[in-house]
């Protein structure tokens, strides 16, 4: 059975020496000195391993089961519900008005990181209900903020986004939903919504559903979208609970992974629902859900590489079978552990410099939304718009391929389910698809994000990496050659592709949108790039103050400079294949496939 160490202390090296969160003038953040940070990671990791990770397997092999209209959740997994919503995890970054504590998000951030590790789909049922939390919090009327956020905020009431249906997913245009003015201010909902994650379950009192729909008069298309609260129950003016309204769990996807999550088939029959916002706005107020979703998922994709790497790790500490290449290292033994053998060490290297750069990245992401929201900042918030597709995109990408590694790691073992590696191979595999999958996401980034406010983001955040690297450079010779040249060639190679974008997209579009998912993936590696300089700049700080642990900081450089020899470099091969253009790409015709 696989086992859960929460990494509390790469945790507080990237909050407190990288981002150095406590010197920023993000409000609130100068109340979140180490000690604090390290109270609340600590009760976390607790949680974490003690009582989600247990349950991680339980959720697998016992699914969630749908009797008569009812969806019981495995076993264990109310209890464990009920103590983490007790505990007010649910409610870290909430506004206190509404019962949250009113901390940044990053910090939930790294909480939801150790939940995501410990038990993905358990974390889902909360991670679903703050995002809806998010949207009714950002679009709805001071009464329905009122009256669904309290309870919401508690996870006494639990929500879900409705969007996909069985003939569109992406294209969310296409959708059939209706919703009908009922005279009275309401609106009868019907339609069919497929995938509803968290849509029906057994840990909450009421489930506040997010539903897209369309009104009568609706224009055509995305333009005539719009946003309703469905409740399942009806929810009477003082709060308490009334009629179970027309919305009922149809069935239960059969799922590769993630089963401890109810991923429902939801039927809406003439169901009350209220117009959250304007009318033929859903797709905006949707999207201030999405956009966190994204980001969740991103850490989701890590998180499960986090884990899988931890368990590899082990395996490969204990294994012996053959001999080093070099000298016998377990003369008592008929055999040497694995972890000697270079191929093993190239495999559990690429696992943990792509998950601890992936963490940096993540909070640097969260810690720009804090910016944004708590600081008003715009800048902030047009480069965290830039960087969303790519956290979401390429570190699911990432993270899954961690996962296959970590399970390559352990050889027939990792095929089996005694160990657990095939469990986390399995979860990590949806975090490509859902939330836009990473093909929408490289659109997205390319077709949107690049020239949004005439490229002023992406001009900024080049100007970022270069800043770094001129402040640094010349300081020391070794930290220039290992970390600076590399990530200004690994820059250079994101700006030419850039500058193809232009030169050629404009013209034959197909030569972006051809090169698009390379050009996600080299940005994701300057980034992850641009994390260990930093990264490394913090650790050489450390140990010329005299660290007390410099082993932990040695390791943190010895850890990026391989990420920038062994990784880095695929910037050229990303930016080799998008210079090809679209002609290979579109040569066949679809008759010839």
């Amino acid at each position: 059975m696989p086992t859960y160490t929460a990494p509390v202390k790469d945790q507080q090296f990237i909050l407190h020496e990288v981002l150095k969160i406590s010197e920023q003038d993000v409000p609130g953040y100068d109340d979140l000195d180490s000690e604090t940070t390290e109270a609340i990671l600590g009760e976390a990791a607790k949680l974490a391993e003690n009582v989600l990770a247990p349950l991680n397997v339980v959720g697998d092999e016992q699914g969630c089961t749908l009797e008569n209209g009812v969806v019981r959740t495995p076993e264990g997994f109310k209890a464990a519900f009920d103590q983490v919503r007790d505990g007010g995890w649910t409610a870290l970054d909430c506004d206190p008005d509404y019962g949250g504590q009113g901390l940044p998000y990053l910090i939930s951030t790294a909480v939801g990181e150790m939940f995501s590790s410990a038990n993905m789909a358990f974390n889902m049922y909360q991670g679903l209900t703050h995002g809806a939390y998010n949207a009714i919090h950002a679009h709805g009327s001071d009464e329905q903020k009122a009256l669904y956020l309290p309870k919401m905020v508690s996870c006494e009431w639990g929500g879900t986004m409705n969007l996909t249906e069985p003939h569109c997913g992406t294209d969310l245009g296409l959708i059939r939903t209706k919703a009908v003015p009922d005279g009275d201010g309401t609106y009868k909902i019907t339609g069919q919504k497929i995938w509803i994650s968290a849509g029906e379950h057994d840990m909450c009192d009421n489930i506040i559903h997010l539903v897209l729909a369309k009104l009568p008069d609706a224009p055509e298309g995305v333009k005539g979208i719009s946003l309703f609260i469905v409740p399942k129950f009806m929810v009477n003016e003082d709060g308490s609970l009334g009629d179970r309204n027309a919305v009922s769990c149809g069935g239960l996807e059969k799922k590769m992974g993630i089963h401890g999550n109810a991923t429902c088939v939801m039927n809406y029959d003439g169901a009350t629902g209220f117009l959250v916002g304007e009318a033929h706005k859903g797709m905006r107020a949707m999207f201030t859900m999405m956009n966190e979703a994204r980001l969740g998922v991103g850490l989701q994709g890590y998180a499960q590489g986090a884990v899988a790497y931890q368990n590899a790790l082990g395996f490969a500490l204990d294994r012996v079978q053959g001999r080093d290449v070099t000298g016998v290292k377990n003369p008592d033994g008929p055999a040497d552990p694995i972890i000697v053998h270079p191929d093993v060490r190239r495999n559990l290297m690429d696992q943990k410099s792509i998950t601890e750069g992936a963490r940096a990245f993540t909070y640097w992401g969260a810690s720009l939304i804090d910016r944004s929201h708590r600081a008003d900042d715009a800048a902030a918030e047009g480069l965290i718009s830039l960087m969303t597709p790519v956290i979401k995109g390429f570190l699911t990408d990432k993270g899954f391929e961690t996962c296959v590694l970590a399970q390559q790691t352990l050889g027939g073992s990792g095929f089996t389910r005694e160990w657990g590696l095939e469990q986390f191979v399995r979860d990590a595999r949806i975090t490509m698809i859902y939330e836009g999958t990473n093909g929408i996401q490289s659109l997205d980034l390319v077709g949107r994000k690049l020239g949004q406010d005439g490229g002023k983001h992406v001009m900024a955040f080049f100007e970022m990496v270069k800043g770094f690297i001129s402040e640094n450079k010349g300081q020391d010779e070794e930290f220039d050659a290992q970390f600076l040249e590399p990530l200004k060639a690994a820059s250079k190679d994101l700006q030419a592709a850039g500058m193809y974008f232009m030169q050629n997209g404009m013209k034959t579009p197909n030569n972006a949108l051809s090169g698009s998912y390379d050009f996600m993936h080299l940005f994701g590696h300057v980034c992850l790039g641009l994390m260990w300089g930093r990264m490394a700049l913090a650790a050489k700080a450390a140990l010329a103050a005299g660290a007390s642990d410099p082993a932990f900081y040695e390791t943190k450089i010895t850890t990026g400079r391989y990420y920038m020899a062994r990784q880095l470099p695929m910037t050229a091969t990303h930016l080799a294949r998008i210079q090809s253009g679209a002609d290979t790409v579109m040569a066949l015709d679809a008759a010839q496939f």
